[in-house]
């Protein structure tokens, strides 16, 4: 790296410090968190000319941009995390090998923000010994003397002659300084400079799973698997019994705790089985056709588990109602199923660690793209909503929770919006009522500043308006 080379990106690094600390310290999120994504990706577009040349990393510049904006739309962890991810990819990929997988992108990556720590001291180390001649530090600060002493004369007599600069200066104070804004600077440096000055991108890594090796399947791992079958297909037949036909359960134990308890440890049941393969049977191993249909028969009843698990979790959301929680995991089981089907793919075709594991990943990549993008908040409030008993009369329905509505946030304040329209109960009308006009002006509040701002924020307060309008107008 030459002096020259350091010093630019010294300034940028501050550059983005700066705009860390003008739109994220000490304000809420908002806009402001796609606005420095965005410059972030202008600077490591900037810093590194390479990446310009380079497919992979350009269409990870073009995922990063599509996540920045997404994250002025609706600013969100996942979306975050998926620009973040972007742009460590587009940095790193002029320097990694063509032939990485993703186990080999997610340790690069994991290394690449662990070194992110020491970085910039060891940076300014190297760079002070490479252009530590005698007096480099005088000449430079005698080369910055004439802009510094230039400029500071010259802007005194603007000042002097313009009453409206003069007016601009007296009302500029310095921020407020405090031990959490340093540390805030601190943090925001180390990941401005690990953006400029990637770290860990040529070495290929080996994860101890990985091998190439076809495997042979154990007279243990047979067994184990005899074995397995056995226990699940004890755990299907009581969920077909007693969940999917609807057969009286023994004395002493309801439906609502057969259903509950279930619900997630069976998820995780099927996981530890996924493991198990993944594990124990290497490709090649399941070339025994015994063995090939005691790993299918597993998959399919691991299938059967994950199905039982979503029946247990929608019965739920019949009785009480859906919530973010239950979507989140109604998603999570899809995955896991998939997750499944992936590995039995992987022992019948015989195909690599390398492959399973990209296959897994670029599922979850779409589906967490998805989920960024869509609104799981406002998905549940509006169910809730057209399926309240309040609102269709059936008794069978969920009864309407209108403080968890409330929690939702602005995510409900449509559903909420459509709902003080519809004829209510007195009571229930007026605490609906109450709620709609707090969630709308918690929006509007945000909304009035440009730093938490969002568009879907706009278009949610432009519905609701359109919906209260006619009612308006009637009056």
């Amino acid at each position: 790296m030459t002096a020259y080379s350091f010093r630019l990106k010294a300034v940028l690094a501050a550059g983005l410090v700066a705009a860390a600390d003008l739109l994220l310290f000490d304000h809420e999120i908002g806009a402001n968190l796609g606005l420095l994504m965005l410059a972030a990706l202008a600077v490591a577009v900037a810093a590194h000319p390479e990446s310009r040349r380079d497919r992979r990393a350009l269409a990870a510049f073009a995922v990063a941009g599509g996540f920045s904006l997404l994250l002025i739309d609706r600013p969100g962890l996942i979306a975050w995390l998926m620009a973040v991810l972007a742009l460590g990819v587009a940095v790193l990929s002029p320097r990694a090998d063509g032939r990485s997988d993703v186990a080999d992108w997610a340790l690069r990556l994991l290394r690449a923000g662990l070194t992110s720590v020491p970085a910039p001291v060891l940076d300014i180390r190297r760079a002070a010994a490479r252009g530590g001649r005698p007096g480099a530090v005088r000449r430079a600060l005698v080369a910055a003397a004439l802009p510094v002493v230039g400029g500071a004369v010259f802007l005194s007599l603007f000042v002097l002659a313009n009453p409206v600069m003069e007016a601009a200066l007296a009302a500029w104070r310095l921020p407020p300084f405090s031990l959490g804004r340093l540390l805030f600077w601190i943090w925001m440096a180390m990941i401005a400079w690990a953006l400029l000055r990637p770290r860990g991108a040529r070495r290929r890594f080996t994860p101890i799973w990985r091998s190439r090796e076809p495997g042979k399947a154990s007279a243990s791992v047979a067994i184990s698997l005899v074995v397995f079958n056995g226990l699940f297909a004890l755990q299907n037949g009581l969920d077909l019994a007693f969940l999917w036909s609807g057969a009286p359960l023994p004395e002493g134990v309801s439906f609502a705790e057969y259903a509950h308890r279930g619900a997630y440890l069976l998820i995780v049941t099927a996981l530890l089985a996924g493991a198990f393969v993944l594990v124990f049977l290497r490709p090649g191993a399941a070339q025994s056709r015994a063995v090939r249909w005691l790993v299918i028969a597993w998959v399919g009843q691991n299938l059967m588990l994950v199905a039982s698990s979503a029946l247990r979790t929608l019965d739920y959301v019949a009785a009480y109602g859906l919530t973010q929680l239950r979507i989140s995991a109604l998603i999570w089981m899809a995955l896991v199923a998939l997750g499944l089907v992936l590995i039995c793919v992987r022992l019948v075709r015989d195909k690599s660690a390398s492959w399973l594991v990209g296959a897994n990943a670029a599922a979850l990549a779409v589906v967490l793209s998805a989920v960024a993008i869509a609104d799981i908040g406002a998905v549940a409030a509006a169910w809730n909503v057209r399926h309240a008993r309040e609102v269709t009369g059936d008794l069978r329905d969920p009864s309407l929770d209108v403080v968890h509505l409330r929690e939702l946030g602005p995510a409900a304040l449509v559903p909420l919006t459509e709902l003080a329209g519809r004829p209510l109960a007195p009571t229930l009308a007026a605490e609906v009522h109450a709620a709609q006009q707090a969630t709308r002006a918690e929006l509007a509040a945000r909304q009035a500043h440009w730093r938490t701002w969002t568009w879907r924020g706009q278009r949610r307060l432009d519905a609701a308006a359109a919906l209260t309008a006619p009612a308006q107008a009637g009056t």
